[in-house]
């Protein structure tokens, strides 16, 4: 089920109505610990529009989405995990692991990550 922006978690975390760690933020993105890590650097970089994936927010407006990678490659700097490799993730669609529906870019680092999830 797809959350309007009305009652959006992330949309409440770019108002400042829920509280968040935000370690980057310019007038397009805001970027943000994840609440459960999966990796020691794990950041979730979320446009300040709401679009409620990484196909959507692509049809809607591909400027943004290239500022959203951006976004986490400056995060990759900030958070020291640039050098050493990390991994920007969209998760699409339920079947994915997507769970807030708002598109949502995960900058993942700061140790190996091992390859990506097998499937069948």
């Amino acid at each position: 089920m797809s959350a309007s922006a009305s009652d959006c978690l992330f949309c409440r975390i770019v108002a400042g109505e829920i509280p968040a760690t935000i370690v980057h933020s310019n007038e397009l993105t805001v970027s943000f610990r994840d609440i459960h890590p999966q990796a020691p650097t794990h950041v979730l970089v979320v446009p300040r529009a709401h679009h409620p994936n990484a196909a959507a927010l692509a049809a809607a407006d591909p400027d943004l989405l290239v500022e959203v990678m951006r976004a986490g490659a400056a995060v990759a700097e900030r958070e020291g995990v640039a050098a050493s490799g990390y991994r920007l993730l969209f998760n699409t669609g339920r079947d994915a692991g997507q769970t807030v529906f708002h598109a949502h870019l995960h900058v993942l680092g700061g140790e190996p990550l091992g390859g990506l999830a097998q499937v069948g």
